[in-house]
């Protein structure tokens, strides 16, 4: 199983980011996928996951009402929709997918996607 995660960029405090994440190898219908990040000097952190058929969601604090997920198992990709960014979001995004469902710091994920650097300038 390949994940990749794409998307990222630079963007100024305000905006918009549209993360993707797309699997090879595997469908992913049958995993949940969750968004992590980390930025520089800081621990990885859980961001939001998504069941595998879609109807369970989780957001951490940080990003409730701004960041939402979403998943189109029919082509294998998951979106992660990032509104009112903040400097404070500027990461490096990864996404992973589990069989059963996200841990917190995405520890004991099964497959784990290369990163996507989100900048955001103030």
């Amino acid at each position: 199983v390949q994940l990749q995660a794409s998307g990222g960029g630079l963007v100024q405090a305000g905006g918009s980011l549209r993360l993707s994440c797309a699997a090879s190898g595997v469908t992913l219908d049958s995993y949940a996928i969750g968004w992590f990040r980390q930025a520089t000097g800081k621990e990885r952190e859980g961001v939001s996951c998504i069941s595998s058929s879609g109807g369970s969601t989780y957001y951490a604090d940080s990003v409730k009402g701004r960041f939402t997920i979403s998943r189109d198992n029919a082509t294998s990709t998951v979106y992660l929709q990032m509104n009112s960014l903040k400097p404070e979001d500027t990461a490096a995004y990864y996404c992973a997918a589990d069989s059963l469902w996200c841990t917190t710091s995405g520890v004991g994920m099964d497959y784990w996607g290369e990163g996507t650097q989100v900048t955001v300038s103030s």
